[in-house]
């Protein structure tokens, strides 16, 4: 089974994109902040890690930076999530270790399209 950590200050966005993500083949846990996800990473690495584009603790480079820094047995895909199309912030992700993102507010067909290739990348 794989693990997804949804990692946003956002009650509404977390659930919403649990409710969607959760299935027999996916566990997905909820971090409010960038400090609580990488506890939660050294603890337990996921597999896959949807990050807000606007931590309230940290800036989300960094969080990816450390995230991929954690000694694991695999490197988690990280995805990016933000309100809009910010090619400057996408890039910056990507340089820390993102592999993708996608905007948010999302639907069912938008977040489950874009897991499908960070799977398919991987």
């Amino acid at each position: 089974m794989k693990r997804c950590m949804i990692v946003d200050d956002s009650s509404v966005i977390r659930k919403v994109a649990k409710r969607i993500l959760t299935s027999p083949e996916m566990m997905v846990v909820e971090a409010s902040t960038g400090a609580q996800a990488l506890d939660m990473c050294a603890a337990q690495m996921p597999d896959i890690i949807v990050v807000d584009g606007g931590l309230p603790d940290m800036a989300t480079v960094e969080f990816i930076r450390q995230a991929v820094a954690i000694p694991a047995v695999a490197r988690p895909s990280i995805m990016i999530c933000i309100p809009q199309f910010d090619l400057s912030a996408i890039m910056r992700a990507k340089r820390a270790g993102a592999a993708g993102f996608v905007l948010k507010p999302f639907n069912r067909p938008q977040l489950l399209e874009r897991f499908r290739q960070l799977q398919a990348a991987a």
